[in-house]
């Protein structure tokens, strides 16, 4: 088994790097680098049975106890909360919280699109056609992730947002525009770390994810794709149809660490200078959903 340089990520509010924790790394490790883990790659990964049964766990009453520990131990901020951590009803209530709105601000300038989510951020300005390769990583491919729409995107532009546990994990909408096509596409449930993504698995492609088609005034159509985790078999959107206005939310994922992309069609986005340089680096940038992630070019 093979030992990964420690995933370094930027916090984009101090400026400074830190190591991420990442909760049960010795497992994702084992699954993805040790020869001998084929079997339980499949039976963890590949079936969604596992994450069901997390799934009733922490949609349980019996669950509510572990949102204190969570809240210690991942250094969570109570005061964002929109409603007191007693109200929870089961663990899933507490992981799927509102914020009070004054917790993620937002500029209303039309060309600032946000990031649609709190979370890690890779950016790629220009995709190789329809590839992109993430530092230190397998290339992946928006043909595979989005099959049958993926044309329109190519030599385009393309957001990762990662989400752990510790984040905020309803997400919204990056500008305004009006919904077009949404599906669903079935798939395992791989692990989404950067330790996954460098182990060779195809988490954009294989896994369970949901995309959104939004046509916009200004720059042409983008998709917003949900990709679903190990432990997170429930993307929920509460948005599917109609218009849409920058920040509304658009959804919510259960327990466990998930994945927006946002793809933008070629020549109409350029991302904030800040992502561009550190993810050229390899290196992700710690991000709250409003924050700009991008503006328009024309």
């Amino acid at each position: 088994m093979t030992n990964p340089t420690p995933i370094t990520v930027i916090d984009r509010e101090t400026g400074t790097s830190f190591k991420e924790v990442v909760l049960g790394e010795k497992w994702i490790r084992w699954a993805y680098q040790d020869s001998n883990s084929g079997l339980v790659e499949k039976l963890l990964f590949r079936s969604s049975a596992i994450s069901k049964l997390m799934g009733w766990w922490y949609d349980s009453s019996f669950s509510k106890g572990k949102i204190q520990a969570a809240i210690d131990e991942l250094s969570i901020d109570e005061s964002e909360f929109a409603a007191p951590k007693e109200s929870f009803a089961s663990f899933n209530d507490f992981f799927i919280r509102h914020l009070k709105p004054e917790a993620r601000p937002f500029s209303t300038d039309d060309k600032i699109i946000a990031s649609p989510a709190d979370g890690r951020v890779l950016v790629f300005p220009k995709l190789d056609k329809d590839v992109f390769v993430p530092v230190k990583g397998y290339p992946f491919s928006i043909e595979k992730m989005l099959p049958g729409i993926s044309e329109r995107f190519k030599d385009g532009a393309l957001a990762i947002v990662r989400l752990c546990p510790a984040d905020y994990h309803r997400y919204h909408f990056p500008c305004a525009g009006h919904i077009t096509q949404t599906k669903d596409l079935d798939g395992a449930l791989h692990s989404v770390n950067p330790i996954a993504l460098g182990s060779g698995p195809d988490v954009f492609g294989d896994n369970k994810r949901s995309y959104t088609l939004i046509e916009t005034a200004n720059i042409g159509t983008y998709c917003f794709i949900e990709v679903g985790a190990f432990g997170v078999g429930s993307i929920v959107n509460t948005c599917t149809s109609g218009d849409v206005s920058k920040m509304d939310e658009k959804g919510y994922f259960k327990f466990g660490g998930s994945t927006v992309v946002v793809v933008f069609e070629k020549d109409q986005i350029q991302f904030s200078d800040d992502l561009v340089q550190n993810s050229a680096q390899g290196r992700e940038t710690l991000v709250k959903v409003g924050q700009e992630l991008a503006r328009f070019l024309t």
